[in-house]
C-alpha cells in the first residue's frame, strides 16, 4: 500500500505499537547501540514494513506482513505478489487457499502506473499466480491535485482490470457497513474462483496531500463540499443511534476508551526506546547482520557428486525425441562430463543449479526466454519434435524431486514487475537461489525503479536481506546501441564501498561484502560463475549479486573449465590456500612468480575483453605485458590488486575496457585502483593509463565496420610497445597546447621567439611533459581561428598557468602595440581582472 492510511493499518491491523508510531514522529527511530546491531539509514515512518500474528475471533492466528515500501507509488505490487507465491510454495500451499496478497492502491496510481498492468498480467500465468490477489482501491476522486478527467481515459480508474475479466465492487465509503460486506465478498470470491478481485472504495480526502498541503489551491468547490459533509464516522454513529442498537452512553463509551488508549501510548512514547525486535524482527533466524562477523565458505563440491548431477543433466529418456541440434548439444555435454575437460558456460550454470538442488535448496530462474536462452545456450527445457511434450533435466536430479523444488519459467515481456516478483520471492526463505535474467542487459533499465528503492538500498533502508541474482547479457560484439551494454557504470555508481578508504582485508576478519550494499561482476570462465552463484547460498548472510553475463563467451573456445576447477580435492586448479572457492581476480596465466620486474605492463580488465587481449599478446609476442581480470568488481578487492602490484614493481597500470570512457567501470575503478596504488608507493590515480572507447552519448555504434575497427584499435593499443599515455596529463596538455595556439593566432608574428619559448615552458608544466609540438600547436591555432572562444579556453587553465599567460600578455603589448594587444585582452582575460602587472 501506499502513504495515506498506512499508519493507520499498522496501528490497527498490523498491531504496531502505537507508542513506537507516536516515537517515530518525534524522530526518535534509530535503535540503541548493540553489540551486532544494524541500523541503516533508516526511512520514513510511512514507509516502514512490520510484521505480526494477529488473534482472530475464532481462536485461531492469522500471520500479516506490510511489505516495506518506497514513495513510487504501485512500485511494491510486484514484490508482494511474488512474496505471496514464495510463501504458498515453502507452507505447501498447493490450493493457494492459505497465503494471499492484499494491495491496497489509491485511485490515480492504478489508474496510471503501468506495473499495475505488469502485476495484473502475472494473475493468471502458472509459474507466477497466487490463486487471486484482492486490490483494495482506496478512491479519493483527486490524485494529488489532478482531477479524474486528467487522470485517465475512463470511465474508472478501476478499468485496467476489466483486461483480466476479474470482478469490479463499486462501493460508497460512507455506507461502512457496505464496505465490510463488500469485502467479505470478494474474500469469497477469491477463495473460491482463485482470481483477482478489485473492490473500488468511492470516497474522498478530507484534508490535503499531506499535513501542510492546502487542497482549495486546485478543488475549491471539491472541499467546500467535503468541509460541510459528515464524516464517516459520524455517518455512522447516526445510523446506529437512528436504529436503536445502541445508545449515546455506548458510542461515548467506546470514544473515551480509545482516547484513553491513545494518550496512555502517546505518553509512553517519550520514554519509547526501539528494541532489536522491532527493527529485525522479520530477520531470518541465525543470519548476520552487516556489523557481524562472517565465515568465508568454500563453494567446492566432492567430484562423485559432480559425475552424479552431471549424468542426470545430460541424459534424456530414450523415448524423448528432442531436436537433432539439442540433441548433439546433450551428447558434447554428456561427453564434457564423462571426461571432465571443456566445461562451458551453459553447464557450469547447470552443475551449480543441480548441485544446490541435491543439498536442499529451491531454485528459480525466470525472464524473457530463460528456458532456452536468448542466445540458445541453456536448453533448460526440451521440446520432444514430435508430441511437444516438455522434458527439464533439472526436475530430476534426484529421485521424487518436487517438481516445483527447481523453477525455470519464461516471463512475460516485463521487466519491472518480473523482477519485483522475483525480489519479493527472495525475500521469503533464504535458503533458495531465486534469479532473474534479462534478454539483453540493456533492457533492465526498464526496471530501473527496482533497482535504485528496492535492490540497491532496501537492506540499508528497510533492514531486509535478499540474495537474488540478477544476470544481465553484456558485451561488445557488434550488435549496436541497444544489445551491447547492460549499463554497469550505473550498478557500481550506486555501490557504497568508499573509494578512497581501503576497508579490513584480511580473510579471518574481513567484513566488506557484508558491509557493502551489493555485488557486481563481470565473470569469464565457467568455474568462476559456478563458485559465484555457489556462493550466494553458502554464506551466512545474504547480498543482491549483479553479473554482467557473457554472450560470445557462452561458445567461445577458450572460455572453458575443466571439472576439476569444480571440486573440493586439494591439488586441483581451482584449489588455493583457503579452499575452492570465487576467484574476484584473476592473475596473469602466464605462470608468474611473486615477483616479475621484467614486466614492463600490468593490463587490468573485467569480462571478454580479457579473451582479446589475450590473442593479441600472443601474436606481438608480448612477453612483458601481464593481464589480470578483475572478476568481482564491487566490492573492490583491493588485497588482490596490491598482490599483484606488488609482483610487478616496474609495470605501468592499464586499465583497459570495451565500453566509453563515460560507461563501463573506468569511473568507479579509477579511483579505487589509484587508493590501492598510492597505499604501495606506486602513484596516484594520474598514473592510471586508460585504453578504451572515447565518452560517447551512445553506448555502442550501429555500425560494425565501425565496431570492428574501434574494438581493434582499442585492443592492439593495450598492447603497443610504446608506453601509453595517461589520459588526465594528456588531456591537461592538450589545453596548453591549445592556449600557445590561441596566443599566436592573437599576437600573430610580433611575439618574439623568447616569449613562445616561455609559453611553451608554462605548457610543459601544465602537464605536456614533452609531448608537445609546434605543428600540434598550430593546428589548434587554425581551429581557434575558425571561431573558437579563447575566452572559455583561457578559463579552464590553473591559476599559476593563468598568471604567466597575464605575463605574457604584458610582453606582448610591448612587441605587437596596445590596440592588438587590447583585442586579445577582450577575448581572454576575464572582464575587469588586472593582470599582475597592473596591466
Amino acid at each position: 500500500m501506499s502513504h495515506r492510511g498506512r499508519l493507520n493499518v499498522l496501528g490497527n491491523v498490523v498491531r504496531k505499537p502505537l507508542r513506537q508510531i507516536f516515537s517515530e514522529f518525534s524522530g526518535g527511530t534509530k535503535p540503541v547501540d548493540e553489540v551486532g546491531l544494524y541500523t541503516g539509514t533508516g526511512d520514513v515512518k510511512y514507509h516502514l514494513g512490520t510484521s505480526y500474528d494477529r488473534p482472530t475471533r475464532g481462536g485461531k492466528r492469522i500471520h500479516l506482513s506490510l511489505v516495506a515500501n518506497p514513495s513510487h507509488l504501485e512500485a511494491v505490487d510486484p514484490v508482494v505478489v511474488g512474496k505471496t507465491r514464495a510463501k504458498q510454495y515453502y507452507s505447501n500451499d498447493i490450493d493457494r487457499t492459505k497465503n494471499m496478497g492484499i494491495l491496497i492502491h489509491g485511485d490515480g496510481s492504478f489508474a496510471g502506473q503501468g506495473v499495475v498492468y505488469e502485476t495484473l498480467h502475472l494473475s493468471a500465468l502458472p509459474n507466477y499466480t497466487t490463486g487471486g490477489t484482492i486490490h483494495i482501491v482506496v478512491n479519493n476522486q483527486v490524485a494529488f491535485t489532478t482531477d479524474p478527467t486528467a487522470g485517465r481515459s475512463s470511465q474508472y480508474c478501476t478499468d485496467v482490470a476489466k483486461a483480466l475479466s476479474a470482478p469490479i465492487f463499486h462501493v460508497n465509503g460512507d455506507d461502512v457497513e457496505a464496505v465490510v460486506h463488500v469485502c467479505e465478498l470478494a474474500a469469497e470470491w477469491r477463495q473460491t474462483f482463485h482470481t483477482d478481485v478489485v473492490v473500488d472504495i468511492v470516497c474522498y480526502r478530507r484534508f490535503g496531500h499531506n499535513e501542510i498541503d492546502e487542497p482549495s489551491f486546485t478543488q475549491p468547490k471539491m472541499y467546500k463540499v467535503i468541509r460541510n459533509h459528515p464524516s464517516a464516522l459520524q455517518i455512522y454513529q447516526n445510523k446506529l443511534l437512528e436504529s436503536g442498537q445502541v445508545t449515546k452512553e455506548d458510542i461515548d463509551q467506546i470514544n473515551s476508551k480509545v482516547l484513553s488508549i491513545l494518550n496512555e501510548e502517546f505518553l509512553a512514547s517519550k520514554d519509547y526506546v526501539p528494541q532489536r525486535r522491532d527493527w529485525l524482527s522479520a530477520y531470518w533466524s541465525g543470519f548476520k547482520s552487516p556489523e557481524q562477523l562472517s565465515r568465508i565458505c568454500n563453494t567446492g563440491v566432492k567430484p562423485e557428486i559432480l559425475k552424479n548431477v552431471g549424468k542426470a543433466i545430460t541424459t534424456l529418456p530414450e523415448n524423448f525425441k528432442p531436436h537433432r541440434a539439442v540433441k548433439r548439444i546433450f551428447e558434447d555435454r554428456a561427453k564434457m562430463i564423462e571426461t571432465g575437460e571443456g566445461i562451458d558456460w551453459a553447464v557450469g550454470e547447470a552443475l551449480a543449479f543441480a548441485t544446490l538442488l541435491v543439498e536442499g535448496n529451491h531454485v528459480r530462474l525466470s525472464g524473457q526466454d530463460v528456458e532456452r536462452g536468448t542466445f540458445s545456450h541453456r536448453h533448460s527445457v526440451l521440446h520432444d519434435q514430435e508430441s511437444g511434450e516438455k522434458y527439464c533435466p533439472l526436475d530430476h536430479v534426484m529421485m521424487n524431486q518436487n517438481e516445483e523444488m527447481f523453477t525455470v519459467s519464461n516471463s512475460s515481456l516485463s521487466e519491472f514487475g518480473v523482477l519485483g516478483f522475483e525480489l519479493g520471492y527472495s525475500m521469503e526463505n533464504p535458503n533458495s537461489l531465486v534469479l532473474w535474467e534479462a534478454q539483453f542487459g540493456d533492457f533492465a533499465n526498464g526496471a530501473q525503479v527496482m533497482f535504485d528503492q528496492f535492490l540497491s538500498s532496501g537492506e540499508a533502508k528497510w533492514l531486509r536481506q535478499t540474495g537474488l541474482v540478477v544476470l544481465l547479457p553484456h558485451g561488445y560484439d557488434g550488435q549496436g546501441p541497444e544489445h551491447s551494454s547492460a549499463r554497469l557504470e550505473r550498478f557500481l555508481q550506486m555501490s557504497d564501498d568508499h573509494p578512497y578508504v581501503i576497508p579490513e582485508m584480511d580473510p579471518t576478519l574481513r567484513k566488506q561484502i557484508q558491509e557493502c550494499n551489493w555485488q557486481v561482476v563481470n565473470v569469464t570462465t565457467p568455474a568462476n560463475y559456478f563458485h559465484v552463484l555457489r556462493r550466494q547460498i553458502h554464506r551466512e548472510f545474504r547480498k543482491p549479486l549483479i553479473v554482467m553475463s557473457p554472450k560470445n563467451l557462452l561458445r567461445h573456445k577458450d572460455c572453458k573449465s575443466n571439472l576439476s576447477e569444480f571440486d573440493d580435492v586439494q591439488g586441483h586448479p581451482g584449489f588455493d590456500k583457503q579452499g575452492t572457492r570465487f576467484k574476484r581476480l584473476i592473475k596473469d596465466q602466464n605462470d608468474h612468480s611473486d615477483l616479475e620486474e621484467g614486466i614492463r605492463r600490468l593490463v587490468l580488465c573485467s569480462g571478454k575483453v580479457y579473451y582479446e587481449l589475450d590473442e593479441q599478446r600472443k601474436k606481438a609476442n608480448g612477453k612483458d605485458i601481464a593481464i589480470c581480470r578483475v572478476e568481482q568488481l564491487c566490492p573492490f578487492p583491493y588485497d588482490l590488486i596490491q598482490r599483484e602490484l606488488k609482483r610487478y614493481p616496474n609495470a605501468e597500470i592499464v586499465w583497459c575496457q570495451e565500453e566509453p570512457m563515460n560507461m563501463g567501470a573506468y569511473s568507479y575503478v579509477s579511483p579505487r585502483l589509484g587508493t590501492a596504488m598510492k597505499a604501495l608507493g606506486r602513484g596516484t590515480v594520474e598514473d592510471i593509463k586508460y585504453v578504451g572507447r572515447a565518452p560517447s552519448a551512445a553506448t555502442a555504434t550501429g555500425f560494425y565496420q565501425v565496431h570492428i575497427k574501434e574494438q581493434t584499435e582499442l585492443v592492439q593499443k593495450a598492447i603497443q610497445p610504446d608506453p601509453i599515455k595517461s589520459p588526465l596529463k594528456v588531456s591537461e596538455g592538450l589545453r596548453c597546447a591549445t592556449i600557445v595556439g590561441a596566443l599566436e593566432v592573437f599576437t600573430s608574428s610580433g611575439v618574439t621567439h623568447g616569449v613562445k619559448d616561455d609559453i611553451y615552458s608554462s605548457a610543459v608544466r601544465g602537464g605536456l611533459v614533452g609531448e608537445l609540438s609546434r605543428s600540434r600547436a598550430n593546428k589548434t591555432r587554425i581551429d581557434l581561428a575558425k571561431g573558437a572562444s579563447g575566452f572559455a579556453i583561457y578559463n579552464i587553465f590553473p591559476r599559476p598557468l593563468q598568471y604567466e599567460l597575464h605575463g605574457a600578455y604584458g610582453t606582448a603589448t610591448q612587441a605587437v602595440g596596445a590596440t592588438r594587444a587590447m583585442t586579445w585582452s577582450q577575448r581572454w582575460l576575464p572582464c575587469g581582472q588586472m593582470t599582475p602587472h597592473g596591466r
